[in-house]
């Protein structure tokens, strides 16, 4: 039973015996001690008032003397107001420390053949573009959250949904046919990612041409637009006037619907998107010239993405493609219709009808009975849940998809999946970097691979001008800029709440001050230095330390925290949060460090004292490795 159960069981038996009543240790209110306040426990003791029939202050000054009689690890107590704060002693710290010692994998969970499958799915890039920032954020959090779960003892299946078909993976294949001149990534040197979205962006700027060349033309049927030069740039204007506290007046309106239905008119007839249309309606029918071009740019771009995922150091499971799931979706769908669960329209066209749920009508299957974003991912689930016995489902999504998986959510419930209800949307917020927001289709995302080469060249630069690997040979060198720029990035963007939005600045993330990953990675080195000059001085590392050695606040503070890490871990599993370990590790870094610079290590001469802090000092770099783990962070021994 840890501390906080004792203290709560014997508050417990201080109500019972002083004022005989019975109350469950879940409803004492037990909380760490702040900061500025002596303690290390608090118990609110306001909500015991009515039992007591007495003040605050005597009702925490009899508890606190039950307690302390009660349990030999509080020391003293102190009772301001309605907090009743308890301090614990030296030799119940000493204990923890040599409990931590003791368990290699302090503070996780072990994973048993009886533990819980949770499946996480994250990733889900499609094949006509690289992995961008977006990306990384997505991956970061996914593969993070798969450790934390692992680390709360689950086992887990770590997933990805590759959007491999659909209109816009058309755009590049017929990009590549028009414009590509028989291109290849060995041709050309370019990762095959990269290629491919060259060819997407190329389809944007010549569609983006066609649509400006038939607004004239379709304008002219118009009255109401003959005065307008540029259509696109009225309905911009009309657009903003709308949302302004005059709004538009009568004319202005129907000037408005014009301008969209000339766009609309020019975007849906320009040839290319015909063209595209109509190679989508090709590979659908399995066309063998089309499907082969499918099947060697989307290899292209697998095999650009492999080399990006090994990268930045994630990694998956099982692989699942929409290519596949689409039409399992599809019947799973008419499954559903022929038992009641959705119904059909005069159209033919396939809804569900979720006005019960407090929602409205969504779409499951168009008229021309093609699929839907919604039915892919019915399809996928279907797939999973014939390969592994899941227990819960977490989709690592955006949060412009909220309704969506509140939607899948209902649906795939209906459909009878066990898990449905109860499936996880780890809806997380956009990344952007200072310039602003990211466009795929204008070329103007910033690319995962580029951004981790400057980081590692940024790392290179800080690194040499800062001298922290001097004497390093030239490969040592290289594997740690790497490990450095790695961990500055993971961390930089695991450090915040996931449902914020946040800037990326490359910069700021690679200091080596401050709540940064380096400024982590050098504090675990620092540790391993420490360990390496007290061997220098043939002086171990103790398995244990006496209990009853003295010891000061910071000792005590840092005991503390190591005390808290199973907690942390813990609240990061229920609520998915790395943020939550991310910050934890950094505040331990921050709390060693000022330990390190007050309190003598291998120079103190009371050998009991060194003692205890070298074994200290080693399992605060165990707990730092424990939790960048968790992110996915290495630490190097030496930086």
């Amino acid at each position: 039973m840890g501390i906080e159960s004792q203290i709560k069981a014997s508050v417990v038996k201080a109500v019972q015996e002083l004022y005989g009543e019975t109350i469950a240790a879940e409803s004492v209110q037990l909380q760490i001690t702040r900061k500025d306040m002596k303690g290390d426990f608090t118990v609110v003791v306001f909500p015991l008032l009515r039992m007591s029939k007495k003040n605050p202050v005597q009702t925490g000054q009899e508890l606190g003397e039950y307690i302390k009689k009660d349990l030999s690890s509080v020391a003293e107590f102190e009772v301001i107001k309605g907090f009743l704060n308890l301090s614990l002693s030296h030799s119940h710290w000493l204990t923890l420390l040599n409990n931590v010692a003791t368990d290699e994998q302090y503070g996780f969970k072990p994973v048993t053949d009886a533990s819980p499958l949770v499946m996480i799915e994250y990733s889900s890039p499609n094949t006509n573009k690289p992995l961008h920032l977006g990306h990384i954020r997505n991956n970061l959090l996914g593969f993070s959250l798969s450790r934390v779960v692992q680390a709360n003892g689950n086992k887990v299946v770590k997933t990805n949904i590759v959007n491999d078909r659909g209109i816009h993976i058309c755009k590049s294949m017929l990009a590549w046919q028009k414009w590509g001149e028989g291109q290849t990534p060995e041709s050309t040197g370019k990762k095959g990612d990269h290629l491919v979205g060259d060819f997407y962006v190329k389809f944007d700027q010549e569609y983006k041409k066609e649509i400006a060349a038939l607004i004239p033309g379709h304008k002219a049927t118009y009255a109401s637009l003959a005065q307008v030069d540029d259509v696109e740039a009225t309905l911009k204007q009309l657009a903003e006037k709308s949302k302004s506290k005059e709004g538009l007046n009568d004319a202005e309106a129907d000037q408005m619907e014009d301008c969209k239905k000339v766009i609309d008119f020019a975007k849906n007839n320009a040839p290319l998107i015909i063209e595209a249309r109509e190679m989508l309606r090709k590979w659908e029918a399995r066309d063998p010239e089309v499907f082969k071009l499918w099947e060697t740019m989307n290899q292209w771009v697998y095999n650009g993405f492999d080399v990006t995922y090994k990268t930045m150091g994630v990694d998956f499971d099982k692989i699942y493609y929409e290519s596949d799931t689409f039409s399992v979706g599809r019947d799973m769908v008419l499954g559903g219709l022929e038992k009641g669960a959705f119904y059909r329209r005069d159209d033919q066209s396939v809804w569900a009808d979720l006005s019960t749920n407090g929602l409205d009508e969504k779409l499951l299957l168009r008229s021309d009975g093609t699929s839907v974003y919604m039915t892919q991912d019915i399809g996928t689930a279907k797939l999973r849940f014939d390969d592994y016995p899941i227990n819960k489902m977490v989709y690592v999504v955006g949060n412009e998809q909220n309704y969506h998986f509140q939607v899948l959510s209902i649906v795939l419930d209906r459909l009878g999946f066990e898990w449905g209800k109860d499936l996880v949307h780890f809806s997380y917020g956009m990344v952007e970097l200072p310039e602003g927001k990211m466009k795929s289709r204008e070329g103007t995302v910033v690319d995962a691979d580029d951004l981790m080469e400057e980081m590692v060249n940024t790392s290179r630069e800080m690194s040499k001008e800062l001298g922290k690997l001097d004497g390093y040979s030239e490969e040592e060198a290289e594997q740690v800029y790497r490990i450095i720029a790695l961990g500055a990035l993971k961390y930089f963007i695991l450090k915040v709440d996931p449902r914020k939005n946040m800037t990326f600045n490359p910069k700021e993330s690679i200091d080596f001050n401050g709540n940064t990953g380096p400024f982590i990675q050098y504090t675990y080195a620092r540790v391993q230095s420490l360990i390496r000059k007290a061997a220098d001085k043939g002086i171990e590392v103790p398995a244990s330390v006496n209990a009853q050695v003295e010891m000061n606040e910071k000792e005590v503070q840092l005991m503390r925290m190591l005390a808290n890490f199973p907690n942390v871990i813990a609240e990061a599993g229920s609520v998915y949060s790395p943020a939550i370990i991310a910050n934890f590790i950094y505040d331990l870094a921050k709390e060693f460090n000022q330990f390190y610079h007050e309190c003598p290590i291998v120079f103190e001469e009371d050998q009991a004292k060194r003692a205890m802090r070298l074994l200290l000092c080693q399992n605060v770099g165990k707990v730092i490795k424990q939790g960048m783990w968790t992110l996915g962070i290495d630490v190097p021994n030496r930086m």
